[in-house]
């Protein structure tokens, strides 16, 4: 991670001929939104006080309390690479604080750090990540609004011709290297129109924020190519949904904290109990990962999505996957989160959740090597296997009920949320839908 001081961002802004600078935050829902500014308010920007109207931001403030400021971190700092025709774009990823100075509670980036420090405190010095987050690639029609028309017929790892989205795919990883990304994996998926681009595991804080970035350089590449990416967690009925698979794990200084060479698995004890809190709060955190109404459409059996609370090192059906690597890149795989979900939050909560699991010192059920899919209701209650909610209404319950997930997303944040959410399922559950139409117009 590259680090800058204030005189190397004026440096290089200079060298650079920078016109712009954008100051980017991300809202509650994991919307990421900015504030642009000409070159002229640099300075003003590295003092920390531009401010913007926090009551128009989603589960941010009311419109007695607006006026929020953007602090930047210099280490953010990026040139956007497909800006150079029209003058450069920079951008800072922002926390947001209170006129105060003090950090706005609601800045779902800060939240993540209050969590960080949690862990901190119990002698951990970093919580990694590696997400590998999945996207659709459909076609524009004539006046650019995404259609429904997929851009190829391919499957998982296939080649131009059948993966007509290789070209996309291609422009997009030469565009995030140019930023600084280090690209482990690009590739089709199994679904259609469907790819997959992995990059190399950050600290939870940064690997968020890449993610965030990466979000927006697939959509902005995409559309270069007449096509619209969607992050969606299931967009078309029959095939596989996106997934974000979220590779775990914890550090003391430079050693892995889950790799124990004589250990079952070679897993230390802090790697069981790590799973084993993930595993008992797993379905009440999932309002976080999986946050929309559309994601409880992906987790469903028979399209490679976790639906089922368990895990293993040899098969790909339970909730937590243990890949094979080991000494340093010993992690758990929770397959369950979504690319729909806030990195911010989804982070905050998978991290309370492990760490609740070291601090009481949890153990794990045992590992689930069958195919979970096709074992029946009453054998995977024998297993203690317990499903996933099926539905966001079920999720905003369970996660209502389960205190450390709520003080892992705080008061402001928890409560905003699910105000949110609750409104989004209230317009679902009263919309009437096509299946419906076609289901019941000619019979009743």
């Amino acid at each position: 991670m590259t680090k800058y001081t204030r005189e190397d961002i004026v440096r290089i802004v200079k060298e650079e001929n920078v016109k712009y600078i954008r100051l980017q935050f991300t809202d509650i829902l994991g919307t990421i939104k900015n504030v642009e500014i000409p070159i002229s308010q640099l300075e003003k920007a590295l003092d920390n006080k531009i401010m913007f109207d926090g009551s128009s931001i989603e589960g941010f403030v009311r419109i007695e309390e607006s006026d929020m400021y953007l602090y930047p971190d210099l280490d953010t700092f990026v040139i956007f690479p497909w800006t150079a025709e029209k003058g450069k774009v920079a951008r800072f990823i922002c926390d947001i604080y209170n006129p105060d100075g003090t950090p706005f509670e609601g800045c779902p980036r800060y939240n993540l750090k209050r969590m960080l420090k949690e862990m901190e405190a119990l002698g951990f010095t970093a919580f990694n990540l590696g997400p590998e987050p999945e996207f659709f690639l459909f076609k524009l029609d004539e006046n650019g609004n995404p259609t429904l028309e997929l851009n190829d017929n391919g499957g998982y790892f296939d080649l131009a011709p059948t993966d007509l989205g290789e070209n996309c795919r291609r422009d997009i990883v030469l565009e995030l290297e140019e930023m600084g990304f280090e690209i482990e994996a690009s590739h089709h998926e199994v679904a259609p129109g469907q790819h997959e681009i992995d990059f190399k595991y950050a600290n939870a804080v940064k690997a968020c924020d890449d993610i965030q970035t990466f979000k927006l350089v697939v959509k902005t590449v995409a559309r270069k190519h007449g096509l619209h990416a969607t992050f969606m967690p299931k967009p078309l009925f029959g095939v596989n949904g996106s997934g974000m698979h979220c590779n775990l794990s914890l550090f003391r200084n430079n050693e892995n904290a889950f790799f124990d060479p004589n250990g079952d698995l070679q897993l230390s004890d802090v790697a069981r109990q790590f799973i084993a809190g993930v595993l008992k709060h797993a379905p009440n955190f999932t309002a976080v990962t999986n946050p929309t109404v559309n994601s409880y459409k992906r987790l469903v059996p028979g399209y490679e999505a976790p639906c089922y609370v368990a895990w293993s090192a040899r098969n790909r059906s339970p909730l937590i996957r243990i890949p094979a690597s080991r000494g340093m890149s010993t992690r758990i795989e929770v397959r369950s989160v979504d690319p729909a979900a806030n990195p911010y939050l989804a982070m905050a909560v998978l991290l309370a959740a492990g760490l609740d699991g070291i601090k009481n010192k949890l153990t794990p059920p045992a590992p689930v090597d069958r195919n979970i899919y096709v074992m029946t209701k009453e054998e995977r209650l024998e297993e203690g296997i317990v499903d996933l909610p099926s539905t966001l209404a079920e999720a905003l319950e369970n996660l209502k009920s389960d205190e450390v997930i709520v003080n892992a997303l705080g008061k402001h944040l928890f409560e905003h949320f699910v105000e949110a959410k609750e409104i989004e399922w209230d317009m679902f559950r009263t919309a009437v839908h096509q299946w419906e139409r076609d289901q019941y117009m000619s019979l009743y």
